[in-house]
């Protein structure tokens, strides 16, 4: 199911013009917070594991217009829960002239193709796991975010304007639903400084969730992003980040940018709604978790 998954992942992009690339593994500084970083010493100087080859592929858009990596992600997260790894395979693209409601035609696309497949190929592994699976019905249903808070409290969920979404939330969230849903523009507060803010609502960003139905939660996470230069360097001093971290990434927009986005899929938390297993670590033949490290 796995294999079969990323198989189909790689078809959709390939029939859809995008450029399959490579990034680094060893990078200078967060994506997604300072907080789940795995650092280490690189010749004298601190090195950290990507936790997302996201500005690489933003990097690699100028050149090959619509980009995506299938690869492995690293967070430090100390997060005990059923869908959590500390290493996960990371199905990621960045696509240029793409807006926020672009990304989530593509993320749809790209969902449902490796849901078919899946449905139609692992008929017998499927059986075996005691899975009826078939692909979800189109289009995924696309909610706010306050819709999404008030879907929340309404099943006894505690939660704030501005909080980001917990797996309690989540769950309360995509078990409305019988197919994924995307939730969209998070608060800026809740969210990474790269995301563009909606000009007509600037408390909120450009971003969205997809969660899986059946209380998976999340699989994919994704946006519009920044490409004016000042406007970038404002969030990544309002987030209390150094400018010179991200010095290289800024300078993407210095002599011209496009409006751009892009996302990040989680292979085995996609696996795990597919498959209906109980546990992401079930999702790939080694799994590496807080407490594992070994074999």
């Amino acid at each position: 199911i796995r294999s079969r998954a990323i198989k189909a992942a790689r078809e959709w992009f390939d029939s859809n013009g995008f450029m399959e690339v490579e990034a680094p593994t060893f990078v200078g500084a967060a994506v997604e917070g300072g907080a789940t970083l795995f650092g280490l010493e690189y010749f004298g100087k601190k090195a950290y594991l990507t936790q997302s080859s996201q500005f690489y592929l933003e990097a690699l858009i100028y050149a090959f217009e619509n980009v995506y990596t299938i690869q492995p992600s690293f967070r430090a997260e100390k997060s005990r829960t059923r869908r959590h790894l500390t290493e996960f395979w990371h199905v990621e693209a960045e696509m240029a002239w793409c807006d926020l409601d672009g990304v989530m035609d593509v993320v749809e696309g790209l969902v449902y193709h490796m849901a078919e497949k899946v449905a139609e190929d692992c008929q017998e592994e499927l059986e075996i796991l005691g899975r009826r699976f078939e692909p979800p019905p189109k289009p995924f249903p696309r909610i706010s975010y306050d819709e999404a808070v008030e879907i929340a409290r309404r099943k006894g969920v505690n939660i704030e304007w501005g909080d980001d979404f917990g797996t309690e939330a989540e769950r309360a969230v995509s078990t409305e639903f019988d197919a994924p849903v995307f939730v969209h523009r998070y608060p800026k507060q809740a969210k990474a400084f790269y995301h563009m803010p909606d000009p007509e609502r600037p408390e909120v960003v450009l971003c969205v969730d997809l969660l899986a139905p059946e209380g998976i939660g999340e699989i994919v996470g994704g946006g519009q992003r920044i490409h004016e230069e000042d406007l970038l360097l404002r969030r990544i001093r309002e987030e209390g980040l150094n400018p010179k971290d991200y010095s290289w990434y800024v300078d993407l927009r210095r002599y011209g940018s496009v409006p751009h986005g892009g996302f990040g899929l989680g292979l085995e938390r996609t696996v795990r709604w597919f498959a209906g297993l109980p546990h992401v670590r079930d999702a790939i033949p080694f799994p590496r978790t807080v407490t594992r490290l070994f074999p």
